[in-house]
């Protein structure tokens, strides 16, 4: 497993090498996506924040969107990020928020997932808000963005999803469904959208997240596993042997808003520790 300092992360595999993504070891340049502005949905903590933080640190302008954004707008570097605070699941809200945008180059579909447990114990109700702050707000804001980007003459949009897509994870069964028609909607936009504009998935493996925790604590009081159990079972199936940090995903995710990266799209990029087993 791997231990935090700060924002420093040692890697045991690594004999004990401690590396700093935000510091010394950014692995991109300062400048790289200096004029460009991204809105980054669910920023307010997990792989949402740590791509935020990846996006300013390469020169980004960042929104950051999410129920309480502002405690992060403050440690982002540079100057003119912002906060919104906005419900995901409210479309008249989304709506008004799209209408204020002046410009948008790069959008970061994120949001939280739904809780674990077997598909057959959930209702059809169940499915509702998951559909609403995932699939609709990401297509509400596609929609809206898609004519400022083409406008600018460069859009990435990159939507955070999950491995699941590609081999279902169990005892997440409505998570598994929702993010399998993300990226069916994703694979779709990719042959619609302007030449200048790419859209691609990122899928997280097991991530150092507050939502992996509540993840387990979900799975434990619908199947009676205990928390050591599950995360023992998770493990076992990582070759690297340890939790990702978020900002390992999030540097994936800024390179697919690098402006070099318009070759790339239509793709769902996994960031698993070699979980899958798919070729």
């Amino acid at each position: 497993m791997q231990s935090r300092i700060g924002c420093k992360v040692q890697y045991p595999a690594l004999l004990g090498t401690v590396m700093d993504w935000l510091g010394d070891d950014f692995p991109f340049s300062s400048n790289a996506l200096s004029g460009k502005h991204a809105i980054v949905c669910g920023a307010s903590k997990g792989i949402g924040a740590a791509t935020a933080k990846m996006l300013a640190k390469a020169g980004a302008n960042v929104t950051a969107v999410s129920r309480n954004p502002h405690d992060l707008v403050a440690t982002l570097e540079g100057d003119g990020h912002t906060g919104i605070s906005l419900d995901l699941e409210n479309q008249e809200a989304i709506g008004k928020f799209i209408s204020s945008i002046e410009e948008c180059h790069i959008l970061i579909n994120n949001a939280a997932g739904p809780p674990g447990g077997p598909l057959l114990d959930n209702d059809i109700e169940d499915f509702e808000a998951p559909f609403k702050r995932h699939l609709h707000a990401s297509h509400t804001l596609v929609r809206g963005v898609v004519p400022l980007m083409e406008k600018a003459g460069m859009g990435r949009i990159v939507n955070i999803i999950s491995t699941s897509v590609r081999e279902p994870i169990p005892n997440i069964g409505l998570s598994n469904t929702l993010r399998g028609a993300m990226a069916s909607w994703a694979k779709s936009l990719s042959r619609e959208l302007p030449k200048c504009i790419t859209i691609n998935n990122v899928l997280p493996g097991f991530t150092d997240t507050d939502r992996l925790g509540s993840l387990a604590s979900s799975i434990n009081s619908k199947t009676g596993k205990s928390i050591d159990e599950i995360h023992s079972g998770w493990m076992s199936q990582v070759p690297i042997d340890r939790l990702i940090d978020p900002l390992e995903t999030g540097a994936a995710i800024t390179y697919l808003c690098m402006p070099i990266s318009g070759g790339i799209r239509g793709v769902s990029l996994a960031v698993d520790g070699g979980r899958m087993r798919s070729i």
